[in-house]
């Protein structure tokens, strides 16, 4: 029992990390209400695998080491600052484009011409894993929370227990954003709503590429 208190710690912190707002929230929330439920779904299924890789690297104590090393971590970000305003450029040139919306409330069915459900979890791991500080913030609860030398049950249980916590909240996420009335408010302020979406992830890449070059100029 008591070799459980530290998982159970763990994925209360994860919950609460996952909960709060952030680029994952903005993206699977405008996936459901844009495309489909199913397309939702999709998109909670691939944060929650890359929640589950983090969970994975920071047990093996790769995350540790790379935010020991600068240059990697610099990289890193770099990555995910290009990564999250090039999709905020694609959501705010696609602003204005009409959104033929289905009737049905909570529909399974993605709008023609919409990326298949495959293209919406890749995107969903795609924009987990582009955020360092989600590696950072993981890395910090399991050395803050997880014992020196944990049992090897809660090793192998962590990856897969963060999957359920992180695709649990999105996939709530998408079923509270698919359902008729978000879907109706939605379509009402597509141009605003989207552009300020592109916004919230605009400045999230902007202040990763501006965290990485402050970071490599201080180190010159």
């Amino acid at each position: 029992m008591t070799a459980g208190l530290p998982l159970l710690a763990i994925l209360g912190a994860i919950a609460l990390g996952a909960v709060s707002p952030g680029p994952s929230f903005v993206l699977v929330s405008r996936i459901a209400v844009a495309r489909s439920r199913r397309d939702g779904l999709a998109a909670a299924l691939g944060m929650g695998l890359g929640g589950a890789i983090f969970a994975a690297l920071a047990v093996l104590g790769f995350i540790a080491m790379l935010t020991q090393v600068p240059v990697l971590y610099d990289a890193l970000r770099l990555l995910g600052g290009f990564y999250l305003a090039r999709l905020a450029w694609r959501i705010w040139r696609g602003a204005r484009e009409p959104l033929a919306m289905p009737d049905t409330e909570g529909t399974t069915e993605p709008r023609s011409g919409a990326p298949k459900s495959g293209q919406a979890f890749r995107l969903g791991l795609l924009t987990q894993i582009s955020n360092p500080k989600t590696a950072v913030v993981y890395a910090g609860i399991f050395a803050a929370l997880l014992p020196a030398a944990p049992p090897g049950w809660v090793v192998l249980a962590l990856p897969p227990l963060v999957f359920v916590v992180e695709a649990g909240w999105y996939a709530v996420v998408a079923l509270a954003f698919s359902a008729r009335r978000p879907r109706a408010a939605y379509l009402h302020t597509k141009t605003a709503l989207d552009r300020g979406a592109a916004l919230v992830l605009g400045v999230l890449g902007a202040r990763l590429l501006l965290d990485a070059a402050r970071h490599a100029s201080g180190a010159r």
